[in-house]
């Protein structure tokens, strides 16, 4: 029997609009688009973990080991969860960063194997909203360095992404994983796109996905 009862039951939202997420390694240009996205879309937003929770983040990277660190980030993913479904019943919600980003960087930081990391979350899982669609940005290491040297909070872990020897390629091979056993999860390469084609061609695939 799950313990997800009683107080832990998440509740079934009211949904007026697609859950949107947009994936994928630091620099490539969620934040961007889900400001574009969300713009065009009339659409709540917001990133996973939720903005408060970020002055901690530092903290909990430096000072605590592989497990503390899990649960503050599954504890910031099951509160975004909430927060969704409050935003789903005003209508559209498109999150920068879900669960994928706690698989790909756990992983990938603490070189444990992806199916650990993934049947530590399992039982979450039934707490943790399921999205409409999931889309993996990729782009080229040529063009991550060029959006890297724009970023304008490039931080001590985009640092380590690029400069820790082995994270940046366990990164996109734990996306790619990650991906390929999504049922929501849709590819978009975004090398010489623009925020903008980029939203016009998620806009164009959820008409076609709804018809």
């Amino acid at each position: 029997m799950s313990p997800l009862h009683g107080a832990y039951t998440p509740g079934a939202p009211a949904r007026n609009g697609p859950f949107i997420i947009l994936e994928g390694i630091s620099g490539i240009g969620k934040s961007t688009l889900a400001r574009t996205l969300a713009a065009r879309l009339n659409a709540g937003s917001l990133h996973t973990v939720p903005d408060f929770y970020m002055p901690w983040a530092p903290v909990m990277n430096a000072r605590t080991r592989a497990l503390p660190q899990f649960a503050f980030y599954l504890s910031g993913v099951l509160h975004a969860s909430d927060i969704i479904r409050r935003e789903l019943a005003a209508g559209p919600v498109v999150s920068d960063r879900y669960i994928s980003s706690v698989l790909a960087y756990h992983s990938a930081v603490h070189e444990l194997g992806l199916r650990q990391v993934a049947e530590l979350l399992a039982p979450f899982r039934p707490y943790l909203l399921a999205p409409d669609r999931t889309f993996y940005l990729r782009c080229t290491d040529q063009t991550l360095r060029e959006r890297m040297s724009r970023k304008q909070d490039f931080n001590e872990d985009d640092d380590a992404m690029m400069n820790v020897p082995g994270r940046l390629a366990r990164l996109r091979e734990n996306f790619d994983k990650v991906a390929a056993d999504d049922p929501t999860g849709v590819i978009l390469d975004t090398d010489d796109r623009t925020p903008s084609e980029l939203a016009d061609t998620i806009t164009e695939y959820l008409m076609e996905a709804s018809t």
